[in-house]
């Protein structure tokens, strides 16, 4: 890729694009100066190059372009694209605008035909795309044209948009991470904008950190137009997972060279090259986004790949409604302090009222709640009358201590008072959203009734949740039991466990609902369950493994379901 054009000796000087020489050290963002400005002797023009004009500086604070738009600040620059992004001033209709420049590349000083060809080649995409507005992206204001009068020598077209208030992205991870499902809310009118666009025969060139900009409401929106000639809608696509990605993480997944001119690290990778999950760099990432992000910046072909804005836009837009959905019950821990307006707050924390929409769509989900507990309270009212009688024949038994091997009930009869006997399990799997089922060949041997086999995890270098937030065991029921106590058998003392019922054996782990937590002793380890409603399905949720250093790891030989007693 070439490089932009070398100014005068002296002078001020556009953003090159390329890597720094030995001499000029790595920017720093915010910039306040590019490379260039120190002119190092290595980037003049060789003896056998044609002779120009001299090229006063044409984009620097208090530049006009045409007459018209003022340049105010330097907000970033695409290399790629030869392209410098500044706010500036529209100083006729005396309100702030972006300004996407072009400025010429080095290669550019031979061939002015070749110069302009380039230009025209990314001013009739914009041009191409003006009547294209969406709240996903700034809307374009006029386009200066190569050769339009009032502009310096070096400026080869320009691009106006509304300028968009808020941060860019390196300031807002600046402030630290944000909750992933902020970070799916910001993404969602991206990928909505990039679907329209795609759809109309456009593309957006979303695929650089600094074109870019989170608004004060919180949504992602392009700000400044002009990509390269030869992005693609692929590109994109990739571009939303990166602006996704960095949300998460803070990193920036796609060029080093553009997270270097952002002020953003590097993504993290595997020594074989491949982008480390963004469920593996922080707690509490939903599967759904942390799919979505390794789909969308995988390579072609492969596994789970998603290649259009379209997915995107719909996936992240389940992902949203499931969360609204679900906002009654407490989220997953994030390693993000609540916000004042969130429904679930940190213990503790004073916080200011919330918002009456907030308060309004809370009230609609307490009063379906309220419905809903109405429901299967006559639910359960009715299946225990018909339990405890049967018309006008003898009560009917509903457990026993064990059972044949057919599924009938033995000739002994059930205990009654505090414990109800022992509830028969109909299946055990090993519950993994973001990881391989560790051992799952093994996972039947918890319910054998042999305390001398087991199951375990697999060894673990570091503690969870540093390489993904847990692993469990999802016990199931043939029909809703009421329990009274869990007993689990292990030698992993100092074992976490988090106790938890879900509606089905592969539900989500949002779906999931917290019953207990207990650490686990060697041996024996009862846990009451007294309290809790009836289960179908129980997930012994290992938060926190035993041993320490590089060998972390935890052994289930044995769990026993107690029924209540009636």
């Amino acid at each position: 890729m070439s490089e932009l054009a070398s100014p005068p000796s002296g002078a001020a000087a556009p953003w090159d694009g390329g890597a720094p020489t030995s001499k000029t050290p790595a920017p720093v963002v915010p910039e306040q100066m590019r490379p260039e400005d120190r002119t190092p002797a290595n980037n003049a023009s060789p003896p056998d190059a044609p002779t120009l004009p001299a090229v006063p500086p044409g984009t620097t604070p208090g530049t006009e372009l045409a007459g018209r738009y003022r340049l105010r600040t330097r907000v970033g620059s695409d290399a790629a694209a030869g392209a410098e992004f500044w706010r500036a001033q529209d100083t006729i209709l005396r309100r702030d605008v972006g300004a996407t420049v072009l400025r010429r590349f080095p290669a550019d000083r031979g061939s002015e035909h070749e110069a302009m060809a380039r230009a025209d080649a990314i001013v009739a995409r914009a041009l191409r795309a003006g009547s294209f507005e969406h709240s996903g992206c700034a809307r374009l204001l006029d386009v200066l044209t190569p050769g339009t009068g009032g502009m310096p020598h070096d400026v080869l077209g320009v691009a106006v948009t509304e300028w968009v208030p808020g941060r860019s992205l390196t300031e807002v991870m600046a402030e630290g991470l944000i909750k992933p499902i902020a970070a799916a809310r910001a993404v969602a009118p991206l990928a909505a904008a990039a679907e329209e666009a795609h759809r109309h025969g456009l593309v957006l060139g979303c695929d650089h950190p600094q074109r870019v900009r989170i608004t004060p409401e919180g949504r992602a929106q392009l700000s400044f137009v002009l990509p390269r000639p030869d992005v693609t809608p692929a590109d994109d696509v990739r571009g939303l997972g990166a602006v996704l990605y960095t949300l998460l993480t803070a990193r920036w997944p796609l060029s080093s060279a553009d997270a270097a001119l952002a002020g953003l690290s590097p993504a993290e990778r595997t020594p074989a090259g491949a982008l480390l999950p963004p469920s593996e760099q922080r707690p509490g990432v939903p599967v759904e986004l942390d799919t979505l992000a390794r789909g969308t910046l995988g390579p072609d072909g492969a596994p789970g790949h998603v290649h259009t804005a379209a997915a995107v836009n719909r996936l992240l837009t389940e992902v949203v409604d499931e969360h609204d959905r679900m906002a009654l019950f407490p989220p997953a821990h994030d390693g993000v302090p609540s916000d004042p307006g969130d429904v679930w707050q940190d213990g503790g924390r004073s916080v200011a009222a919330p918002d009456p929409r907030r308060k309004r769509k809370l009230a609609i989900g307490l009063t379906a709640l309220a419905v809903a507990v109405v429901f299967v309270i006559g639910y359960i009212s009715m299946q225990l009358g018909s339990v405890f009688s049967d018309g006008n024949g003898p009560p009917i038994v509903v457990d026993s201590p064990s059972a044949s091997s057919n599924g009938a009930p033995a000739d002994a009869a059930p205990q009654v008072g505090g414990d109800g006997g022992i509830a028969a399990v109909a299946g055990v799997k090993v519950y993994d959203p973001v990881g391989d089922a560790d051992n799952s060949s093994r996972v039947s041997r918890v319910i054998d009734g042999d305390p001398s086999s087991g199951w375990s995890t697999f060894i673990y270098k570091q503690q969870f949740p540093a390489l993904k937030p847990g692993v469990g065991v999802m016990v199931s029921f043939a029909s809703a039991v009421q329990l009274s106590q869990l007993q689990i058998e292990s030698p992993s003392a100092g074992t976490v466990i988090e106790v938890r019922s879900a509606p089905a054996a592969d539900s989500s782990f949002r779906d999931t609902s917290p019953i207990t937590e207990v650490t686990l002793r060697d041996g024996t380890t009862p846990v009451s369950l007294a309290g809790s409603q009836p289960v179908t399905h129980v997930l012994l949720w290992i938060t926190k493994l035993s041993g320490g250093g590089d060998a972390n790891v935890s052994q289930i030989d044995e769990v026993q379901f107690h029924r209540a007693g009636s």
